[in-house]
């Protein structure tokens, strides 16, 4: 059979759906499942709502992947990236400079921890972990503690998935294929902490920190940085800590010596309440890394916080090397600079509002209204605007389904056919909407969502 030619691959007459089959490979993704599944193909957004090719809408319950903040097509950062590029779309970062991403810098110093003074930009949160690590290694180089090359990290933490970031999540089905290739890192439990709409059901972190003290206690001196994702650890499942579990984990890393590495590509921007938690909790890490929210999802950029202290270890002769050797080709894109500051410019207002804190209140009553005693949710988690549902057999939190019964994925493709967007992990479903999404909007992220279980549970029952 004749290969296809390029005209052939990119006529007009071949749909969205023909070229996905023929070409993608997508993320997190067994494509011979996708390939026999209906594809969906989003042509435009508007708010909280996605439309594809054929015009049906949906809820946008991902956030695009927790990135969203604003809205999809909001008109000032649509305006932000025009007025951009009518200057320049893309100048390089090495051994150059340029306004958006010296104000940028500005900003994000400004919003958080005091003493983190320096901005290093890269493409994605998995770059930022990176960076962060790398910049505490060869700090511990350069000041002549060579030995210092151990890192600690929370049990089922995700971080990414270039090999650091691999190395200080917690492996399972993410990492595990390449955990041949991933350095050792020592590990601590997460606390025990349940909590919806506020109210806090169950918490307990007393055998997490004495088993991080108990570590550090043996390997501090040997231990260049702690990374962790303070309040939410998002991919495990959106487990949720004590919110003073972060200052505990702080003390314990300046007793010891050791750096504290805060992953904010999740929590920053909003997601769970405050622009950032570091600064709501006085929290001073030594690294801070940044990105999902902070282009509002329009752009890919990340950035990871350092203090002046790192900063100065790097300075000397350029016959010393002491530079930092690393660098993305992206770094600190004008565009997606530029839409960063707009986006920080309107969170602000949005955070200073009531009616934000208000939805906030609303969104979590409403989570504990649509999921609190369904026969078939063991566990509901929920913070700031974020909402973990965990699906279980009826009345059986205790059990978990089969791995090929596949129920989160088919209460997601339920979902999908009521024009609601989800993801989900495993048998739990992630809701994570854009920041704006509106009273009317949230009951039917939960409504909807509440449908597709219900409608699910009884055509596999109806199977049966």
């Amino acid at each position: 059979m004749p290969r296809q030619t390029h005209e052939a691959l990119i006529s007009p007459k071949v749909d969205s759906g023909s070229y996905d089959a023929s070409n993608s490979w997508h993320p997190f993704t067994q494509m011979q499942e996708f390939s026999a599944l209906p594809q969906v193909a989003i042509e435009r957004g508007k708010g909280c709502w996605l439309e594809d090719m054929e015009g049906q809408r949906y809820l946008d319950g991902t956030a695009s992947l927790w990135t969203n903040v604003h809205g999809h097509g909001h008109q000032e950062l649509d305006a932000a990236i025009r007025d951009q590029l009518g200057r320049v779309a893309h100048s390089t970062y090495l051994g150059l400079t340029h306004r958006p991403g010296n104000l940028l810098e500005r900003k994000l110093v400004e919003l958080a921890s005091p003493e983190l003074l320096r901005v290093f930009f890269s493409d994605n949160g998995s770059s930022a972990v990176e960076i962060a690590l790398k910049l505490s290694f060869q700090y511990w180089q350069l000041m002549g503690h060579p030995q210092k090359t151990e890192v600690i990290a929370m049990e089922g933490a995700y971080h990414g998935d270039t090999f650091g970031a691999m190395s200080v999540g917690g492996g399972g089905v993410f990492h595990g294929r390449f955990e041949h290739w991933c350095f050792p890192v020592s590990r601590f439990p997460k606390p025990v902490c349940k909590e919806v709409a506020g109210d806090v059901l169950e918490t307990d972190d007393a055998a997490s920190l004495a088993i991080l003290s108990g570590l550090l206690a043996k390997v501090g001196d040997q231990t260049a940085a702690l990374v962790i994702e303070p309040w939410v650890q998002g991919a495990a499942g959106m487990q949720l800590q004590p919110r003073d579990f972060i200052l505990k984990v702080e003390s314990l890393c300046r007793e010891h010596g050791v750096h504290l590495i805060l992953d904010e590509v999740f929590t920053g921007f909003g997601r769970v309440g405050p622009m950032l938690v570091c600064r709501e909790m006085g929290v001073r890490p030594d690294f801070l890394c940044l990105a999902k929210g902070l282009t509002a999802g329009y752009l890919p950029l990340a950035a990871t916080l350092a203090t002046e202290e790192v900063f100065e270890a790097f300075l000397g002769e350029p016959s010393e090397h002491r530079q930092f050797f690393h660098g993305h080709t992206f770094t600190a894109n004008p565009l997606a600079s530029a839409v960063s500051l707009k986006n920080i410019e309107l969170l602000e207002r949005m955070l200073a509002d009531e009616d934000f804190s208000e939805r906030l209140v609303y969104f979590g009553e409403s989570a504990q209204k649509y999921f609190s005693g369904h026969r078939h949710v063991a566990e509901v988690r929920q913070r700031g605007f974020i909402c973990a549902v965990d699906l279980c057999p009826e009345g059986q939190p205790s059990e978990s389904f089969a791995s090929n019964a596949r129920i989160g994925q088919k209460v997601c493709l339920r979902a999908r056919a009521l024009g609601l967007l989800l993801r989900p992990l495993g048998d739990s479903l992630l809701l994570v909407p854009p920041l704006v999404i509106d009273r009317h909007e949230i009951d039917l992220l939960f409504k909807r969502t509440v449908q597709a279980i219900n409608e699910t549970f009884q055509q596999s029952s109806m199977n049966h």
